[in-house]
């Protein structure tokens, strides 16, 4: 992990670890919602009902290519470094991951309900997005030299993209070997660094031990994340033939949007709270935190909760703009409309005033009264009260979702 093993973190009511593929619901935060119809409930107009449909399909498009268009110039930027590696090409390639990073984190919201990033059979999300890692899989740690499939030529004689795909929680759910926390890694390696992210040396890409592996790994990785991401724009391309996208546009558009509301749902609560965010705070656990190589945490926090507002709000990259949830809800209900608006907007300021670096307030010894750490519990608190709401709102339109 960043700079110890894995812990147990016993007593919490969330699960430990984000899945490639939703578990089983479970109580967290001690409630489980589940929400049906009811006969009084409102109907929203079929054709808005559509028109927002429509708009999430063509936005989660949008945000896929837009996270692929960044990753690539991340890719670029990594190439560069592999041929002419020094602290000036290494310092570009971690500023591109920190740009590519900051695109896919709204992409989370397009999540937890079997779409084509988390299909049980083939879902690219474990290969892209797994966390928390065990570095010592990957390289060498402190302590270890030896560590990792960059210094076990015997047993891992050629990385390629078919060795990392099958090592890729092979073995154990902490085994990650590919996506963006293993070029995380690879760039900035363990952080040990009190005050700052990791600290990996530029030669280790020159004449350390296993170099030339060490390059080879990065560059692979890199290009690994390219075909999943790529793989996502595709599955979601409007002009494709008989993809996911006709799929979600053609189904009946309640159906449709029980998975929009049950992503934003799952995300808001279960995952970003609860995961991300409540596991480390309460842990006080550096292991758990989600981009604690290079201290970017707080960054991949405000970009998820930034994406459910995207989603309520219609609002996507590339100016992809039409109805959003919160118009399907106050065609309904105006009054929880306004309240949903108002919260989710609170949650963003909440976590947008978590001071960096997250890991800061991870530390043993800071009291709980420490302003960073009262700024995280607010994050917390701010989205898991707006969750309720988020089910209240999917009752008023008459759907079933299940979130913890």
């Amino acid at each position: 992990m960043c700079d110890e093993s894995v812990e147990q973190v016993l007593g919490n009511p969330y699960t430990h670890r984000m899945r490639k593929t939703q578990l089983p619901i479970v109580v967290a935060a001690g409630a489980l919602f589940l929400v049906s119809c009811g006969s009084d409930n409102g109907a929203a107009d079929s054709e808005l009902l559509s028109d927002t449909v429509a708009t999430y399909a063509d936005g989660v498009h949008a945000s896929y290519a837009a996270s692929l268009a960044s990753a690539e110039t991340m890719d670029a930027a990594i190439d560069a470094f592999i041929a002419d590696p020094s602290d000036e090409t290494m310092t570009a390639a971690k500023d591109a991951w920190l740009a590519a990073r900051d695109d896919y984190g709204p992409t989370e919201a397009f999540r937890f309900y079997g779409g084509p990033i988390d299909d049980e059979e083939d879902g690219p999300e474990g290969l892209i997005n797994a966390w928390p890692m065990d570095e010592a899989y990957v390289d060498y740690v402190e302590g270890d030299p030896g560590a990792g499939i960059v210094n076990n030529p015997d047993e891992f004689p050629t990385i390629d993209a078919a060795l990392l795909t099958d090592a890729n929680e092979s073995g154990g759910e902490a085994n990650i070997s590919t996506g963006w926390h293993a070029i995380e890694f690879l760039l900035w390696g363990q952080d040990l660094n009190e005050d700052g992210p990791g600290e990996r040396p530029a030669s280790d890409y020159v004449d350390a031990d296993n170099a030339d592996r060490r390059a080879t790994y990065l560059s692979e990785v890199s290009d690994l994340l390219l075909v999943h991401l790529g793989g996502l724009v595709d599955d979601w391309d409007p002009a494709g033939d008989g993809n996911y996208y006709d799929t979600f546009t053609s189904a009946d558009p309640e159906e449709s949007m029980t998975d929009i509301i049950t992503g934003i749902g799952e995300l808001s609560r279960g995952e970003l709270a609860g995961e991300r965010m409540n596991v480390a705070y309460e842990a006080r656990s550096q292991e758990d935190e989600h981009s604690c190589f290079a201290d970017n945490t707080h960054n991949d926090i405000i970009a998820n909760a930034v994406g459910i507002q995207m989603v309520l709000m219609g609002d996507y990259p590339g100016g992809v703009d039409g109805p959003g949830v919160l118009d399907v809800i106050r065609d309904v209900d105006a009054e929880l409309a306004d309240q949903l608006q108002a919260e989710v907007d609170a949650s963003v300021a909440a976590v947008e005033a978590i001071p960096a670096p997250f890991d800061q307030h991870l530390r043993d010894g800071v009291p709980d009264s420490d302003p960073g750490r009262q700024a995280i519990l607010t994050g917390i608190t701010s989205l898991e009260d707006q969750t309720p709401t988020i089910v209240a709102a999917a009752e008023a339109l008459g759907l079933t979702i299940n979130v913890t």
